[in-house]
């Protein structure tokens, strides 16, 4: 018996005026390389004008625009109710509702190149995971504040979910990696509304009411990946539900930054990235941003990637950025 069609499913991202719109098009270049006929629709989420908006967030540059619909992306408008410019972050949250009801939706962050065929990817969308490429950046450790345990307890309880079936116990207590924590920058799931409300719920209800435990807290910028394990886990996923290796490893690279890409990713990364910014047609574009333009059409990106040995990189990602910011070459 021939092993059944992988589910269809729709991809979004978010783009907007400045660097997530140009960020959009290298994403949409390397996703195409790979994904030629991908089955599924292809949206860029986009915020409109509005109160929370200082200035206009959509992207205005046609060169831009007619890249995107061209790789066969749809600008997707939704608007921003909560967050907007106060809390960009909350793009991802509130674009979600924006999405076709009801079909299967894999969210990237912009700032992620595609490595490989998406249908390879044994996405179970009725079990919910995103990206566990992470540190452990929240909550921090307060010398008279409650520990992790009871930071995260708290929220679990002030949700109603149980707490001990998220933990992983092959770490000790108050170990960072014992708690479900992921970085948002994909996640997955059968619907974008039933998620989408459910983040925009808990992300709200943090923000607004936190619990007592979370007053030295910093919730700019984590509130989303505060949010984000609550909702998986209530959703019936967690961070086994997606076999490793395919997402942040052979099929996608979360790079977060320019230099911070060819500091530390391997050399297939690079060839993917350079090879599809290459066409003068998405050259002629990508140029007029200055990081892309110095990062790698001018050399800077390889000088960044001569600072560090691959096999031996510094353990905690905020040295790689001091040293590239001593080398002038911190871009973005």
């Amino acid at each position: 018996m021939a092993d059944a069609a992988p589910q269809p499913f729709n991809l979004v991202i978010i783009g907007q005026a400045g660097r997530l719109a140009y960020e959009a098009v290298m994403f949409l270049a390397s996703f195409r390389a790979f994904n030629p006929g991908f089955p599924g629709r292809v949206f860029v989420a986009e915020p409109q004008r509005g109160p929370l908006w200082p200035g206009d967030p959509r992207i205005r540059d046609a060169g831009l625009r007619a890249l995107i619909t061209g790789f066969g992306a749809e600008i997707l408008p939704f608007d921003s109710r909560h967050f907007g410019a106060a809390y960009p972050y909350g793009n991802k949250i509130e674009a979600l509702t924006a999405l076709p009801e009801g079909e299967p939706f894999v969210f990237f962050d912009t700032d992620t190149l595609i490595l490989g065929d998406l249908t390879e990817v044994p996405f179970d969308f009725d079990r919910p995971s995103a990206s566990l490429r992470r540190e452990g950046t929240w909550p921090s450790r307060e010398l008279y504040g409650p520990g992790l345990t009871a930071t995260w307890r708290a929220l679990y309880d002030r949700f109603g979910l149980d707490f001990e079936t998220s933990l992983d116990l092959t770490h000790p207590d108050e170990y960072w990696q014992r708690y479900l924590y992921f970085n948002a920058g994909f996640f997955y799931y059968r619907c974008p509304h039933v998620f989408g409300r459910r983040f925009l719920e808990t992300a709200l209800a943090i923000r607004d009411d936190p619990p007592p435990e979370l007053i030295c807290q910093s919730l700019d910028p984590w509130l989303d990946q505060v949010a984000l394990p609550l909702v998986i886990h209530g959703l019936g996923g967690g961070r086994d539900a997606l076999a490793p290796g395919y997402l942040d490893g052979s099929h996608s690279c979360h790079y977060r930054v320019l230099p911070l890409l060819y500091a530390r990713e391997d050399q297939r990364v690079i060839n993917i990235l350079e090879q599809v910014t290459a066409p003068n047609k998405i050259k002629k574009v990508l140029k007029t941003y200055d990081p892309i333009r110095r990062m790698v059409y001018q050399g800077k990106g390889m000088k960044a990637r001569a600072l560090f040995d691959r096999n031996d990189l510094p353990r905690r990602e905020q040295k790689i950025r001091n040293m590239l910011k001593r080398e002038k070459l911190w871009l973005r």
